[in-house]
């Protein structure tokens, strides 16, 4: 069984070296607290908490599974003590405001801690992980008293949340979405209807649950514009916050899954539940996007934390298992045979899930500064300063959901690829990574979903291509700056190449969906996967040449060799991996009539 070690070192190189997050807190409504001693504190104890209580629960968790009987479900042993470790250290409310019990740190903080949890053991993290957007939800769409109501115990951990959004017969397609919504004379609604795929929907973890739930009034239109969006407790709450009657929202069963078997994914039937509708009529689907942009960051976030716990399981068997003798020479002549790190191919291996895991790592905390200014706009009701940072995030989402979930699932395949036959084997823990991260491509909104928002919704609707002109300024900022530097030049010279790429194949897109509308689904895959090959790029030239800064000037050299690992990694990304990035470019530009001419009827010949 792999064994979890937080990696602490490139955490800190991260937020101290390279996105300096001592100013970026200090200069946040929010972050006065978040000063450098306190951060590291917390990861410090985040770690002892991932590493000895919440890692060792992993595959035992998985062998074991959640437990269903008559609309109970029973999570695995050991998961519940945890659970009470987790609150009682205060954990659930680390990133949410003070007013309700909360630490009020800013939110990238609470993404770190979910990255160490979610590697430690991605299952158990997915209970108190799906409270974090039904808080986000009420807290920005709710009413005072439901603020006063449902905020505390939440933040506090006794109570925990969920998103009930599709069904069975739609999918993502939420238009076709049929769960009904009676008005009551007391304000209140009855809710009828079936949700499938609801994780932690039913657990024996908290107290209470509050389910976030789509449904449909009397007289809503037909399709998405006729969504509306209730709080629908499992125990009715009375007016004292004590809780009251059963709500007749239940599990009818749980799924068996390829992977995650220890977090219960549940179908939730309800016949007449009691709900409350949370932000306006028929705008429920505007309002869920706050939960869904939350969610996509934290599916995110399972791609980074499958390539890490896959690659130190392989780096660990790679050191340790020797097979061979190097074609180079004898590393080991005192041996029986070479371990295997000592061949390229292995190597490569751990080198491709390196640079996923710390190249994603990079993106993520970039783009958790971004959601923090956008929750700060929120704090200050500052509306403008809200959507700067919304539109910023927005664009970057779909890369890193998509991207890095399809980049994580590749490393945790390599895990299992380095082990050999005892990678296929359970007890060494590497086939359940791989398990697990499967549904990381698929719930949240599939990769394709994603490429689509990215290219047609992102990219081509919203913005016409700026939000593409935007970022990529930052590319042509850095290649500029770093031309002239021997050591950065080979860097530099590729960013400056795909900066000018990017814009170009994103205009050709744009004017060939002009004519062709069907171009924008056929490309989009290509283009979102395009574009996170890139961004990945750019962050690891940065931390390159951060890394080049810290050796010429000698600082921390008694980690030298950190810095030189940071190098390395980023010349093997750029000679193995980054040219994967052609052959979407020219895949993007291919006409539509090669997926298009084949009748559906003729896919198959029986």
């Amino acid at each position: 069984m792999p064994t979890y070690k937080a990696p602490l070192r490139d955490m800190r190189f991260l937020m101290t070296e390279m996105f300096d997050y001592k100013t970026h807190y200090a200069g946040l409504s929010n972050g006065k607290d978040a000063d450098p001693e306190t951060v590291d504190a917390i990861l410090a104890e985040c770690a002892k908490l991932c590493e000895n209580v919440l890692a060792p629960l992993n595959l035992p968790g998985d062998l074991e599974g959640c437990h269903w009987d008559n609309g109970e479900v029973r999570t695995p042993k050991g998961f519940k003590e945890a659970y009470e470790q987790y609150v009682a250290g205060g954990w659930q409310g680390l990133s949410h405001p003070q007013e309700y019990g909360g630490q009020g740190m800013p939110m990238s903080l609470g993404l770190i801690k979910s990255e160490m949890m979610g590697t430690a053991n991605w299952s158990f993290t997915m209970y108190p992980g799906l409270s974090l957007g039904a808080m986000n939800t009420i807290m920005q769409h709710g009413t005072e008293q439901q603020l006063k109501t449902y905020m505390p115990p939440l933040v506090e951990g006794r109570w925990t949340g969920t998103m009930c959004l599709t069904e069975a017969h739609c999918g993502t397609d939420l238009g076709q979405m049929k769960s009904k919504a009676e008005p009551q004379a007391d304000g209140s609604y009855k809710i009828t209807g079936t949700k499938i795929f609801i994780s932690a929907g039913e657990h024996d973890l908290a107290e209470n649950i509050i389910h976030i739930v789509l449904a449909r009034l009397p007289d809503a239109p037909a399709g998405t514009k006729g969504i509306s969006l209730f709080i629908v407790p499992k125990f009715i709450v009375n007016a004292d916050g004590s809780l009251g009657e059963r709500n007749n929202i239940h599990c009818g069963s749980i799924e068996h899954k390829m992977g995650i078997k220890a977090s219960a994914t549940c179908v939730m039937n309800m016949d007449g539940a009691t709900g409350y509708m949370i932000a306006k009529p028929n705008e429920g689907l505007n309002a869920m996007f706050t939960f869904m942009n939350s969610a996509r960051i934290g599916t995110a976030v399972q791609g980074v934390a499958h390539a890490e716990a896959s690659f130190q399981g392989a780096l660990a068997y790679a050191k340790d298992r020797r097979s061979m003798r190097a074609l180079r020479g004898k590393q080991e002549p005192d041996q029986v045979a070479d371990a295997i790190i000592h061949h390229a191919d292995v190597r490569r291996m751990l080198l491709t899930q390196k640079a996923i895991a710390e190249g994603g790592r990079a993106m993520l905390y970039f783009a958790a500064q971004y959601a923090d200014h956008m929750v700060n706009g929120i704090v200050e009701k500052d509306q403008a300063k809200y959507e700067k940072w919304d539109d910023k995030l927005g664009f970057l989402t779909p890369i890193l959901k998509g991207f890095l979930t399809e980049m994580g699932l590749e490393a945790a395949n390599i895990g299992m690829q380095v082990f050999g036959g005892h990678g296929y084997i359970k007890e060494h823990g590497m086939e359940q990574i791989a398990r697990d991260a499967r549904i990381s491509t698929l719930y949240e909104g599939t990769t394709g979903i994603q490429a689509l928002d990215l290219l047609g919704r992102k990219v081509l609707l919203m913005t016409k291509g700026k939000a593409v002109r935007e970022f990529s300024a930052n590319l042509f900022a850095f290649g500029r700056a770093n031309l002239a530097n021997g050591e950065l030049r080979p860097f530099a010279w590729k960013i400056l190449k795909l900066a000018t790429q990017w814009n170009y194949l994103t205009t050709r897109v744009m004017l060939v969906a002009a004519k062709d509308r069907e171009m924008v689904s056929s490309a989009s895959h290509h283009f979102l996967m395009y574009s996170g090959y890139v961004t990945m790029a750019y962050f690891w030239a940065l931390m390159a040449a951060r890394a080049q800064e810290k050796l010429a000037k000698g600082d921390g050299i008694e980690t030298k060799e950190f810095y030189q690992a940071k190098i390395a990694t980023a010349e093997f990304y750029f000679a193995h991996l980054l040219p994967r990035a052609q052959a979407h470019a020219e895949s993007m530009l291919s006409p539509t009539k090669a997926t298009l001419q084949l009748d559906k009827e003729h896919f198959a010949f029986n």
